[in-house]
């Protein structure tokens, strides 16, 4: 098979990684890849929303399968434009039609969701230019801290946490009448705050059945101790050590499951990966987030973990037969650790000189934002490099994880050495 995959970070340099093991994978193509992706199968100068192009090239090399891994192809309707061509609908795109993709695409639109099928969430309320002083006085009177999300896509970026009033107000006239977020601000979801600690479930859905992989944690603060600004995400363990089998059964029952009939129910076309981001508010588990990809940097922990051949896995949700398949976990625990430009989130510098990629026998190392210029790798992004561990237990894969953070260096290297010390790690 040649297979087309789609996208330039982290998660797509780990899927190409998997996806090359595969024995169904003739051929791998990314569009665009960066540095680490060409070690896997070949970068191809693509845009990933052009989808004329993406049609063309999968015309003209063959292609068997396209996986766009990164969200803005899917909800932009890669899918139904493949579908809806008589040239390219036998070649499968593994995700959801862009109906399927709002989950993500419109944080409004995920709630309305969840409500219409009885998906258990936080309150919330959602508000746009033309309702802008009506949010203002509902801001003044809710109770704190009050969380606020621009509804469109944002990096990752786009959840304020507000402690106080002011802290709400001014935040919601950064995002709609300052268009902090652009677009994506331009309706703005107002949510209650849940207390509570955070875990990140994936399936794999066919459409009518679905596998559970293995769970994750990421951590989104830029600094030690979840301090700081919001980020993409600084590192990633696998498994969760707080999701037992009880709270995962609770998962499935209250979540998972109503996901997947509430798309049928609907008429929605979801054929590929659902994160479902929750929160466990004392013994129960909450939907906080839906998107329609994998997340990043939990792929770079999660698919280690998954010792199936993924082409396999993608074949099978082509032919509707997930029922009939089961994910093999590694029994082994993984930590991922970002390694970041100085900056990041804000504004940071590109082009520094990366070395010691190869000092590292013990660890994955999972490029993100890098390019190479002749044998040299360079920084070209806010997160660099996810540094990948597998070991008997989280504490040892920590430990290995940050060892081998060390052995690579660029000027203004940032990275968190803490992850999963809330989870009971020692130092």
């Amino acid at each position: 098979m040649n297979i087309l995959l789609l996208g330039s970070g982290g998660r797509e340099h780990a899927f190409a990684w998997k996806i090359a093991q595969s024995k169904r994978c003739t051929k791998l193509y990314i569009a665009p890849g960066n540095a680490g992706t060409m070690q896997c199968g070949e970068n191809v100068n693509l845009p990933i929303s052009d989808f004329e192009a993406i049609g063309k090239f999968c015309l003209a090399h063959d292609i068997t399968m396209v996986i766009p891994a990164s969200e803005q192809p899917l909800v932009d309707g890669i899918y139904d434009y493949f579908i809806q061509s008589n040239d390219l609908k036998q070649i499968p795109v593994i995700g959801p039609s862009r109906a399927g993709a709002q989950l993500e695409g419109s944080k409004a639109y995920a709630k309305q969701f969840m409500e219409r099928n009885g998906i258990p969430t936080a309150n919330y309320r959602e508000f746009t230019k033309a309702t802008y002083d009506e949010g203002v006085n509902y801001l003044k009177q809710h109770a704190m801290p009050v969380v606020l999300k621009a509804d469109g896509l944002a990096a990752g970026k786009g959840v304020l946490i507000c402690k106080t009033v002011d802290e709400a107000l001014s935040g919601f006239n950064e995002m709609i009448q300052a268009e902090k977020f652009g677009t994506a601000g331009h309706t703005v979801v107002v949510e209650s705050f849940l207390d509570g600690i955070e875990l990140s479930v994936f399936v794999l859905t066919d459409g009518k059945n679905y596998c559970l992989l293995p769970t994750a944690k990421d951590y989104k603060r830029i600094g030690e101790g979840d301090t700081g600004l919001n980020t993409g995400g600084m590192g990633a363990v696998s498994p969760v050590p707080f999701a037992s089998s009880a709270l995962m059964e609770k998962v499935e029952l209250k979540i998972i499951q109503p996901t997947i009939s509430g798309l049928k129910k609907e008429g929605i076309e979801y054929k590929g990966f659902i994160y479902f981001g929750l929160i466990k508010v004392g013994d129960e588990p909450i939907v906080i987030e839906y998107n329609c990809r994998m997340g990043d940097p939990e792929t770079e922990a999660v698919l280690p973990r998954i010792t199936n051949d993924l082409v396999e896995l993608f074949e099978a949700v082509k032919a509707e037969r997930l029922g009939q398949t089961s994910i093999v976990i590694d029994k082994r625990a993984a930590v991922t650790i970002v390694l970041a430009s100085g900056g990041y989130p804000e504004e940071f510098e590109k082009n520094k000189v990366i070395e010691g990629l190869f000092l590292n026998k013990e660890s994955i190392i999972f490029h993100a934002g890098t390019k190479k210029e002749g044998e040299t790798y360079l920084t070209n992004g806010g997160r660099v490099l996810m540094v990948t561990s597998l070991a008997a237990n989280l504490e040892e894969a920590l430990r290995i994880s940050n060892e081998s953070a060390k052995r690579i260096n660029y000027d203004k290297k940032y990275y968190r050495s803490d992850i999963g010390r809330d989870l009971g790690l020692s130092k």
